[in-house]
Protein backbone atom coordinates (compact mmCIF):
# COMPACT_ATOMS: atom_id res chain seq x y z
CA UNK A 1 0.00 0.00 0.00
CA UNK A 2 1.28 3.57 -0.63
CA UNK A 3 2.19 5.58 2.34
CA UNK A 4 0.38 8.57 3.11
CA UNK A 5 1.62 11.64 2.95
CA UNK A 6 2.14 13.73 6.13
CA UNK A 7 0.24 16.89 4.89
CA UNK A 8 -2.05 17.95 1.69
CA UNK A 9 -3.17 21.17 0.78
CA UNK A 10 -5.95 21.30 -1.41
CA UNK A 11 -7.11 24.33 -3.60
CA UNK A 12 -10.62 24.67 -4.96
CA UNK A 13 -11.79 27.39 -7.56
CA UNK A 14 -16.00 27.22 -7.01
CA UNK A 15 -18.30 26.94 -9.55
CA UNK A 16 -22.00 26.71 -10.21
CA UNK A 17 -22.29 23.43 -11.81
CA UNK A 18 -18.64 21.56 -10.69
CA UNK A 19 -15.46 23.24 -8.72
CA UNK A 20 -11.77 21.76 -9.97
CA UNK A 21 -9.55 20.51 -6.51
CA UNK A 22 -5.85 20.32 -6.95
CA UNK A 23 -3.87 18.87 -3.96
CA UNK A 24 -0.17 19.68 -3.34
CA UNK A 25 2.77 18.36 -1.12
CA UNK A 26 5.15 20.35 1.08
CA UNK A 27 6.82 21.45 -2.14
CA UNK A 28 4.14 22.33 -4.02
CA UNK A 29 4.03 19.52 -6.41
CA UNK A 30 0.68 18.53 -8.12
CA UNK A 31 -0.28 14.95 -6.59
CA UNK A 32 -4.13 14.95 -7.65
CA UNK A 33 -6.28 17.05 -9.46
CA UNK A 34 -9.38 16.35 -10.65
CA UNK A 35 -13.30 18.27 -11.97
CA UNK A 36 -15.55 17.50 -9.65
CA UNK A 37 -19.63 17.98 -10.26
CA UNK A 38 -21.22 19.98 -7.37
CA UNK A 39 -23.36 17.67 -6.20
CA UNK A 40 -23.17 15.78 -2.75
CA UNK A 41 -22.67 11.94 -4.36
CA UNK A 42 -19.56 13.00 -6.35
CA UNK A 43 -17.90 15.81 -3.54
CA UNK A 44 -18.76 13.14 -1.01
CA UNK A 45 -16.58 10.72 -3.30
CA UNK A 46 -13.85 13.22 -4.09
CA UNK A 47 -13.48 13.89 -0.18
CA UNK A 48 -13.17 9.79 0.63
CA UNK A 49 -10.34 10.08 -1.93
CA UNK A 50 -8.21 12.90 -0.73
CA UNK A 51 -8.63 12.64 2.89
CA UNK A 52 -7.20 8.94 1.77
CA UNK A 53 -4.06 10.39 0.53
CA UNK A 54 -2.69 12.18 3.64
CA UNK A 55 -2.35 12.32 7.34
CA UNK A 56 -3.97 15.90 7.15
CA UNK A 57 -5.70 17.86 4.70
CA UNK A 58 -5.67 21.74 4.67
CA UNK A 59 -7.97 23.05 2.08
CA UNK A 60 -8.83 26.48 0.66
CA UNK A 61 -11.93 27.77 -1.37
CA UNK A 62 -11.46 31.56 -3.53
CA UNK A 63 -15.97 31.68 -3.16
CA UNK A 64 -17.62 31.55 0.75
CA UNK A 65 -20.89 31.95 -0.88
CA UNK A 66 -23.48 29.99 -2.42
CA UNK A 67 -21.88 28.42 -5.30
CA UNK A 68 -19.79 26.10 -2.29
CA UNK A 69 -22.44 25.85 0.31
CA UNK A 70 -22.67 22.57 -0.56
CA UNK A 71 -19.24 22.08 -0.45
CA UNK A 72 -18.59 23.63 2.93
CA UNK A 73 -21.47 22.21 4.89
CA UNK A 74 -19.66 18.52 3.76
CA UNK A 75 -16.32 19.49 4.72
CA UNK A 76 -17.63 20.72 8.29
CA UNK A 77 -19.56 17.41 8.89
CA UNK A 78 -16.12 16.22 8.02
CA UNK A 79 -14.51 17.97 10.90
CA UNK A 80 -12.01 19.64 8.31
CA UNK A 81 -11.04 23.23 8.47
CA UNK A 82 -11.47 25.52 5.42
CA UNK A 83 -9.84 28.93 4.93
CA UNK A 84 -11.13 31.80 2.81
CA UNK A 85 -8.44 32.80 -0.16
CA UNK A 86 -9.83 36.34 -1.93
CA UNK A 87 -9.97 36.60 -5.60
CA UNK A 88 -7.64 39.45 -5.60
CA UNK A 89 -5.06 37.48 -3.75
CA UNK A 90 -5.44 34.53 -6.34
CA UNK A 91 -5.18 37.17 -9.18
CA UNK A 92 -2.10 38.44 -8.37
CA UNK A 93 -0.29 35.37 -7.03
CA UNK A 94 -1.24 34.04 -10.46
CA UNK A 95 1.40 36.31 -12.34
CA UNK A 96 4.34 35.28 -9.81
CA UNK A 97 4.04 31.32 -11.85
CA UNK A 98 5.15 30.70 -15.16
CA UNK A 99 2.94 30.66 -18.35
CA UNK A 100 0.01 33.19 -18.63
CA UNK A 101 -2.60 30.19 -19.44
CA UNK A 102 -6.52 30.76 -17.49
CA UNK A 103 -7.73 27.93 -16.61
CA UNK A 104 -9.90 26.24 -13.83
CA UNK A 105 -7.34 23.96 -12.93
CA UNK A 106 -4.26 26.81 -12.76
CA UNK A 107 -6.36 28.52 -10.27
CA UNK A 108 -7.16 25.78 -8.12
CA UNK A 109 -3.29 25.12 -8.01
CA UNK A 110 -2.69 28.94 -7.35
CA UNK A 111 -5.17 29.07 -4.16
CA UNK A 112 -3.67 25.38 -3.05
CA UNK A 113 -0.05 26.55 -3.10
CA UNK A 114 -1.06 30.20 -1.96
CA UNK A 115 -2.64 28.20 1.34
CA UNK A 116 0.40 26.55 1.50
CA UNK A 117 2.73 29.44 1.84
CA UNK A 118 0.31 32.08 4.06
CA UNK A 119 -0.90 30.35 7.22
CA UNK A 120 -2.69 33.97 7.81
CA UNK A 121 -5.73 33.43 5.74
CA UNK A 122 -9.26 33.12 7.65
CA UNK A 123 -11.05 30.48 8.17
CA UNK A 124 -14.46 30.01 6.75
CA UNK A 125 -16.99 29.61 9.22
CA UNK A 126 -20.26 27.52 9.11
CA UNK A 127 -22.91 29.61 9.87
CA UNK A 128 -25.93 28.75 12.77
CA UNK A 129 -29.46 28.87 11.18
CA UNK A 130 -29.91 32.78 12.37
CA UNK A 131 -26.76 33.63 10.67
CA UNK A 132 -27.94 31.70 7.76
CA UNK A 133 -31.07 33.36 7.61
CA UNK A 134 -29.70 36.78 8.15
CA UNK A 135 -27.56 36.81 5.46
CA UNK A 136 -30.56 35.32 3.15
CA UNK A 137 -32.75 37.68 4.40
CA UNK A 138 -30.02 41.42 3.96
CA UNK A 139 -28.77 40.29 0.90
CA UNK A 140 -32.27 39.44 -0.24
CA UNK A 141 -33.07 43.13 0.61
CA UNK A 142 -30.61 44.95 -0.93
CA UNK A 143 -31.65 43.29 -3.99
CA UNK A 144 -35.37 44.44 -3.68
CA UNK A 145 -33.55 47.77 -2.56
CA UNK A 146 -31.32 48.12 -6.01
CA UNK A 147 -34.80 47.15 -7.81
CA UNK A 148 -36.41 50.10 -6.49
CA UNK A 149 -34.30 52.33 -7.05
CA UNK A 150 -33.62 51.09 -10.69
CA UNK A 151 -37.75 51.74 -10.98
CA UNK A 152 -37.68 54.94 -9.54
CA UNK A 153 -35.42 56.19 -12.27
CA UNK A 154 -37.10 54.63 -14.80
CA UNK A 155 -40.44 56.54 -13.36
CA UNK A 156 -38.78 59.80 -13.54
CA UNK A 157 -37.32 59.44 -16.78
CA UNK A 158 -40.82 58.47 -18.66
CA UNK A 159 -42.96 61.17 -16.55
CA UNK A 160 -40.09 63.86 -17.97
CA UNK A 161 -41.54 62.92 -21.54
CA UNK A 162 -45.18 63.75 -20.01
CA UNK A 163 -44.57 66.21 -17.81
CA UNK A 164 -41.69 67.80 -16.10
CA UNK A 165 -43.46 69.85 -13.70
CA UNK A 166 -45.22 66.99 -12.73
CA UNK A 167 -42.05 64.86 -12.31
CA UNK A 168 -40.55 68.12 -10.47
CA UNK A 169 -43.28 68.59 -8.13
CA UNK A 170 -42.46 65.44 -5.49
CA UNK A 171 -39.93 63.13 -4.28
CA UNK A 172 -41.46 59.69 -5.57
CA UNK A 173 -38.40 58.37 -3.70
CA UNK A 174 -40.13 59.58 -0.14
CA UNK A 175 -43.63 60.16 -1.22
CA UNK A 176 -46.18 57.32 -0.83
CA UNK A 177 -49.19 59.44 -2.19
CA UNK A 178 -47.56 60.95 -5.26
CA UNK A 179 -47.01 57.34 -6.37
CA UNK A 180 -50.37 56.20 -5.61
CA UNK A 181 -52.14 59.62 -8.05
CA UNK A 182 -49.52 58.22 -10.71
CA UNK A 183 -51.60 55.25 -10.84
CA UNK A 184 -54.67 57.04 -12.32
CA UNK A 185 -53.45 60.45 -12.73
CA UNK A 186 -50.64 60.77 -14.80
CA UNK A 187 -50.86 63.73 -17.85
CA UNK A 188 -51.77 67.44 -16.88
CA UNK A 189 -54.99 67.20 -18.86
CA UNK A 190 -56.45 64.20 -16.98
CA UNK A 191 -55.35 66.10 -13.65
CA UNK A 192 -56.87 69.26 -14.59
CA UNK A 193 -60.10 67.58 -15.84
CA UNK A 194 -60.24 65.62 -12.16
CA UNK A 195 -59.96 69.29 -9.91
CA UNK A 196 -59.00 69.83 -6.90
CA UNK A 197 -62.31 68.58 -4.85
CA UNK A 198 -62.85 65.39 -6.58
CA UNK A 199 -59.10 64.91 -7.03
CA UNK A 200 -58.86 65.03 -2.96
CA UNK A 201 -61.44 63.06 -1.89
CA UNK A 202 -60.48 60.39 -4.45
CA UNK A 203 -56.51 60.25 -2.73
CA UNK A 204 -58.01 60.27 0.55
CA UNK A 205 -60.23 57.39 -0.35
CA UNK A 206 -56.62 55.95 -0.33
CA UNK A 207 -55.76 56.19 2.34
CA UNK A 208 -53.21 59.13 1.46
CA UNK A 209 -52.35 61.66 3.60
CA UNK A 210 -52.60 65.02 3.06
CA UNK A 211 -54.56 64.63 0.27
CA UNK A 212 -55.30 68.17 -0.09
CA UNK A 213 -51.95 69.30 -0.26
CA UNK A 214 -51.16 66.52 -2.59
CA UNK A 215 -54.11 67.75 -4.83
CA UNK A 216 -52.93 71.58 -4.67
CA UNK A 217 -49.21 70.09 -5.39
CA UNK A 218 -50.22 68.21 -8.44
CA UNK A 219 -53.02 70.57 -10.01
CA UNK A 220 -50.61 73.47 -9.84
CA UNK A 221 -47.50 71.37 -12.17
CA UNK A 222 -50.95 70.32 -14.22
CA UNK A 223 -51.72 74.44 -15.10
CA UNK A 224 -48.27 75.00 -15.68
CA UNK A 225 -48.10 72.80 -19.26
CA UNK A 226 -50.94 72.66 -21.91
CA UNK A 227 -49.22 71.03 -24.82
CA UNK A 228 -49.53 67.31 -25.52
CA UNK A 229 -46.09 65.86 -25.78
CA UNK A 230 -45.56 62.86 -28.84
CA UNK A 231 -46.22 59.69 -26.94
CA UNK A 232 -48.18 60.70 -23.63
CA UNK A 233 -50.70 57.81 -23.97
CA UNK A 234 -47.96 55.19 -23.81
CA UNK A 235 -46.16 56.70 -21.51
CA UNK A 236 -48.92 57.06 -18.95
CA UNK A 237 -49.72 53.78 -18.86
CA UNK A 238 -45.97 52.75 -18.44
CA UNK A 239 -45.84 55.57 -15.37
CA UNK A 240 -48.87 54.09 -13.97
CA UNK A 241 -47.24 49.97 -14.26
CA UNK A 242 -43.88 51.85 -12.47
CA UNK A 243 -45.81 53.54 -9.83
CA UNK A 244 -47.67 50.05 -9.29
CA UNK A 245 -44.46 48.16 -9.10
CA UNK A 246 -43.02 50.45 -6.86
CA UNK A 247 -45.87 50.59 -4.58
CA UNK A 248 -45.80 46.89 -4.68
CA UNK A 249 -42.31 46.60 -3.59
CA UNK A 250 -42.38 48.99 -0.91
CA UNK A 251 -45.27 46.59 0.66
CA UNK A 252 -42.76 43.38 0.38
CA UNK A 253 -39.97 45.46 1.49
CA UNK A 254 -41.88 46.64 4.71
CA UNK A 255 -42.71 42.52 5.47
CA UNK A 256 -39.50 41.57 4.49
CA UNK A 257 -38.10 44.48 7.03
CA UNK A 258 -40.37 42.29 9.81
CA UNK A 259 -38.72 39.31 9.14
CA UNK A 260 -35.52 40.48 9.44
CA UNK A 261 -36.52 42.46 12.76
CA UNK A 262 -37.94 39.29 14.50
CA UNK A 263 -34.68 36.86 13.14
CA UNK A 264 -32.11 39.63 14.57
CA UNK A 265 -33.92 39.85 18.19
CA UNK A 266 -33.82 36.52 18.53
CA UNK A 267 -29.66 36.86 18.64
CA UNK A 268 -28.59 37.15 22.46
CA UNK A 269 -27.03 40.17 21.67
CA UNK A 270 -29.61 41.61 20.20
CA UNK A 271 -30.46 44.27 22.51
CA UNK A 272 -26.58 45.06 23.26
CA UNK A 273 -25.80 45.88 19.26
CA UNK A 274 -29.22 48.03 18.96
CA UNK A 275 -28.69 49.77 22.04
CA UNK A 276 -26.12 51.72 20.54
CA UNK A 277 -27.54 54.74 18.77
CA UNK A 278 -27.98 54.59 15.26
CA UNK A 279 -27.45 50.76 15.23
CA UNK A 280 -31.28 49.89 14.71
CA UNK A 281 -32.57 46.19 13.69
CA UNK A 282 -31.62 46.20 10.04
CA UNK A 283 -28.28 47.45 10.48
CA UNK A 284 -27.64 45.54 13.33
CA UNK A 285 -28.29 42.29 11.38
CA UNK A 286 -26.39 43.74 8.29
CA UNK A 287 -23.40 43.80 11.12
CA UNK A 288 -23.65 40.05 12.37
CA UNK A 289 -23.81 38.71 8.79
CA UNK A 290 -20.83 40.86 7.92
CA UNK A 291 -18.71 41.11 10.71
CA UNK A 292 -19.33 36.79 11.11
CA UNK A 293 -18.08 35.78 14.04
CA UNK A 294 -18.18 37.93 16.93
CA UNK A 295 -15.06 35.48 18.62
CA UNK A 296 -12.66 36.13 15.68
CA UNK A 297 -11.87 39.63 16.84
CA UNK A 298 -9.67 39.48 19.77
CA UNK A 299 -10.06 43.34 20.34
CA UNK A 300 -11.68 46.48 18.75
CA UNK A 301 -8.55 46.94 16.72
CA UNK A 302 -9.05 43.83 14.55
CA UNK A 303 -12.90 44.59 14.42
CA UNK A 304 -11.81 47.98 12.84
CA UNK A 305 -9.20 47.23 10.61
CA UNK A 306 -12.16 44.12 9.10
CA UNK A 307 -14.68 46.99 8.55
CA UNK A 308 -11.36 48.95 6.45
CA UNK A 309 -11.47 51.80 9.14
CA UNK A 310 -7.88 51.73 10.13
CA UNK A 311 -5.57 53.71 7.58
CA UNK A 312 -2.63 51.85 6.61
CA UNK A 313 1.14 53.38 6.14
CA UNK A 314 2.67 53.72 2.33
CA UNK A 315 6.45 54.82 3.00
CA UNK A 316 9.40 54.68 1.23
CA UNK A 317 12.60 55.77 1.31
CA UNK A 318 12.39 59.45 3.23
CA UNK A 319 8.87 59.35 2.47
CA UNK A 320 7.23 58.44 6.00
CA UNK A 321 4.06 58.81 7.86
CA UNK A 322 2.14 58.53 4.88
CA UNK A 323 -1.36 56.89 5.71
CA UNK A 324 -3.65 56.00 3.07
CA UNK A 325 -7.43 53.95 2.89
CA UNK A 326 -6.93 50.23 2.40
CA UNK A 327 -8.06 48.21 -0.22
CA UNK A 328 -8.70 44.91 1.75
CA UNK A 329 -11.83 44.89 3.74
CA UNK A 330 -15.20 44.56 4.46
CA UNK A 331 -17.20 46.83 2.41
CA UNK A 332 -20.50 45.82 3.79
CA UNK A 333 -18.91 45.84 7.60
CA UNK A 334 -17.59 49.49 6.48
CA UNK A 335 -21.03 50.48 5.12
CA UNK A 336 -22.91 49.53 8.65
CA UNK A 337 -20.42 51.42 10.97
CA UNK A 338 -20.76 54.69 8.36
CA UNK A 339 -24.24 54.74 8.12
CA UNK A 340 -25.16 54.00 12.04
CA UNK A 341 -22.62 56.60 12.73
CA UNK A 342 -24.32 59.11 10.23
CA UNK A 343 -27.25 57.98 11.91
CA UNK A 344 -26.06 58.95 15.54
CA UNK A 345 -25.07 62.59 14.47
CA UNK A 346 -29.03 63.60 14.30
CA UNK A 347 -29.61 63.64 17.27
CA UNK A 348 -27.55 65.41 20.48
CA UNK A 349 -25.90 62.91 22.10
CA UNK A 350 -21.75 62.21 22.80
CA UNK A 351 -22.03 60.94 18.88
CA UNK A 352 -23.01 64.67 17.53
CA UNK A 353 -20.75 65.68 20.16
CA UNK A 354 -17.71 63.78 18.38
CA UNK A 355 -18.23 64.93 14.97
CA UNK A 356 -19.13 68.49 15.99
CA UNK A 357 -15.66 68.62 17.68
CA UNK A 358 -14.13 66.92 14.48
CA UNK A 359 -15.75 69.57 12.23
CA UNK A 360 -14.04 72.19 14.85
CA UNK A 361 -10.97 70.59 13.65
CA UNK A 362 -11.66 71.65 10.27
CA UNK A 363 -12.80 68.07 8.84
CA UNK A 364 -14.90 67.98 6.57
CA UNK A 365 -18.40 66.14 6.66
CA UNK A 366 -17.10 62.45 5.64
CA UNK A 367 -13.89 62.50 7.62
CA UNK A 368 -15.42 63.38 10.48
CA UNK A 369 -18.16 60.39 10.14
CA UNK A 370 -15.50 58.24 9.23
CA UNK A 371 -13.62 59.23 12.53
CA UNK A 372 -16.74 58.45 14.57
CA UNK A 373 -17.25 55.23 12.81
CA UNK A 374 -14.20 54.01 14.13
CA UNK A 375 -14.84 55.20 17.83
CA UNK A 376 -18.29 53.43 17.68
CA UNK A 377 -16.17 50.30 17.17
CA UNK A 378 -14.55 50.53 20.02
CA UNK A 379 -18.16 51.24 22.03
CA UNK A 380 -19.51 48.46 19.92
CA UNK A 381 -16.97 45.84 20.92
CA UNK A 382 -16.22 46.78 24.47
CA UNK A 383 -20.07 46.75 24.91
CA UNK A 384 -20.48 43.35 23.40
CA UNK A 385 -17.41 41.96 25.03
CA UNK A 386 -19.05 42.97 28.99
CA UNK A 387 -22.57 41.88 27.60
CA UNK A 388 -24.25 45.13 28.13
CA UNK A 389 -26.06 48.21 26.62
CA UNK A 390 -25.20 51.44 25.48
CA UNK A 391 -24.73 54.34 28.29
CA UNK A 392 -24.85 57.98 27.95
CA UNK A 393 -22.09 58.05 30.58
CA UNK A 394 -19.63 55.32 31.36
CA UNK A 395 -20.05 52.93 33.64
CA UNK A 396 -18.52 52.83 37.27
CA UNK A 397 -15.41 50.44 36.84
CA UNK A 398 -15.61 47.33 38.90
CA UNK A 399 -13.19 45.91 41.63
CA UNK A 400 -12.83 43.12 39.52
CA UNK A 401 -11.85 44.94 36.27
CA UNK A 402 -9.85 47.08 38.00
CA UNK A 403 -7.70 44.30 39.32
Amino acid sequence: MTALLPRLWVGIDAGKAHHWWVAVDGTGTTVWSKKIHNDEAALVAGLTEVLGLAEQVHWAVDIPGTPSALLLALLTSHGQRVVYVPGRTVNRMAGAYRGEAKTDARDAYVIADTARLRRDFAPVEARTGLAADLALLTTHRSDLIADRVRLLNRLHDVLTGISPALESAFDYADHKGALVLLTSYQTPAALRRCGPARLARWLAARGVRHPDAVADTALTAAHAQHVTLPGQDTAARITADLAQQTLALDDRLKQLDRQIRDAFHSHPQAAVIESLPGMGPILGAEFLVAAGDLAAYPDSGHLASAAGLVPVSKDSGRRTGNLHRPQRYSRRLRRVFYLSAQTSIIRDGPNRTYYLKKRAEGHKHIPAVIALARRRVDVLWALLRDNRTFTATPPAETTSRAA
